[in-house]
């Protein structure tokens, strides 16, 4: 046989083996899906669901395996998503800034159970002295008993006034999620480190984003996102909202730690990827991390819609036949977010979606890669 032929031959036959390797993926219990199914799986949900863009991200053995940036970032341009898209990490942002704290524990800048009064009062709550007992690992399990936002949460009228911050519970007794929390430990973060709520987004790269190589992911406004942010969508059409608010002062300067995360896919799964691996942290924070700080109530709609029992310091707890899945997810209306990962075996995904539907196919996705 011809040298020549041979060779070839051998080259041929050695990239369709390794084509045969890579087509095959596996899910967060290990079992396998091939790229075609997943291609399918993930087209056919956007199509029905009628997903305007996605940025999605499959996890192997804490490598990614799989990216997809799909669909359009405007109905109205029609301009396409791409690698560069930045989407809104919504309630996703909660778990980065619980690393991001743990990160400044571990550097002795604040102590996980020390009241936040201590380090800075907080004036919007100071009439109710139970406040004083709030600590930052009550924060970032929810344990606080703050509402989740005091403009839009139901409240007692008789007893607080529209816009006024109150204690639903004493806190440390009972879980509530509430993103108010994460702006008092925000504050606290910034006045330990002789920053503002403006200019704290710089820590938060030198701590987070650059150890963990998350290339685009910011708290507060860059010019890298008003070049490649989406638009978000609500009931089909475009929403004009220019950057997440849950304050009437509020701008793109603050450093929203509850859920102005600006990133997508890759950059997030960096991220997971170093979470899973136990980079930056002790030994003994990263447990902390996943450890159950609260067990939660069957009543809870985290325990009702998603499984989750309880909560660790920034992430949720979802037990499954297959070992325990840690999850969170993400809501800011016209932007929808999810990521589950499974540090046993270092598989996860994640996703983005700039529209109201995404929870939906976090749920239908989350289902197909949960599967025994």
């Amino acid at each position: 046989m011809n040298k020549n032929i041979f060779y070839n031959s051998l080259l041929v036959l050695f990239c369709l083996v390794n084509f045969k390797g890579y087509s095959q993926l596996q899910t967060l219990s290990g079992n396998g899906i091939s790229i075609t199914d997943l291609d399918a799986f993930i087209t056919k949900q956007k199509d029905s669901l009628g997903l305007p863009g996605l940025s999605f991200a499959l996890i192997n053995n804490g490598k990614v395996v799989y990216h997809r940036s799909l669909g359009i970032s405007n109905m109205e341009t029609k301009k396409k998503v791409d690698a560069k898209s930045i989407f809104e990490a919504a309630s996703l942002s909660k778990t980065v800034f619980a690393y991001f704290v743990l990160r400044l524990v571990d550097k002795k800048v604040l102590d996980l159970d020390t009241p936040l009064y201590r380090y800075l009062p907080y004036q919007d709550i100071e009439k109710d002295e139970r406040y004083k007992l709030i600590t930052a690992r009550m924060v970032l399990s929810h344990t606080t008993g703050f509402p989740n936002w005091r403009y839009s949460d139901k409240r007692d009228e008789s007893r607080y006034k529209y816009g006024e911050l109150y204690l639903k519970f004493t806190p440390g007794t009972e879980f509530a999620y509430s993103g108010e929390g994460y702006v008092y430990l925000t504050k606290v973060i910034a006045q330990l480190s002789n920053l503002t709520v403006q200019t704290l987004d710089p820590l938060f790269q030198k701590e987070v984003a650059e150890p963990l190589h998350m290339k685009r992911a910011w708290f507060s406004s860059a010019k890298y996102i008003t070049k490649h942010k989406v638009k978000g969508h609500a009931n089909g059409k475009v929403v004009s909202k220019a950057w997440p608010i849950a304050f009437p002062e509020q701008d793109s300067t603050w450093f929203d730690a509850a859920g102005g995360l600006h990133t997508e896919a890759i950059a997030f799964s960096d991220f997971l990827i170093g979470l899973m691996n136990g980079e930056g942290l002790s030994k003994s924070l990263n447990d902390e991390m996943f450890k159950e700080q609260v067990q939660l109530d069957k009543s809870s709609p985290h325990y009702i819609y998603n499984g989750d029992t309880g909560w660790g310091l920034g992430i949720a707890i979802k037990p499954t036949d297959f070992g325990i899945i840690y999850e969170h997810g993400g809501n800011n209306g016209d932007f929808q977010s999810g990521f589950k990962i499974n540090k046993s075996n270092r598989n996860g995904y994640v996703l983005f979606t700039n529209c109201d539907q995404g929870r939906t196919f976090n749920q239908n996705i989350g289902a197909l890669l949960l599967k025994k």
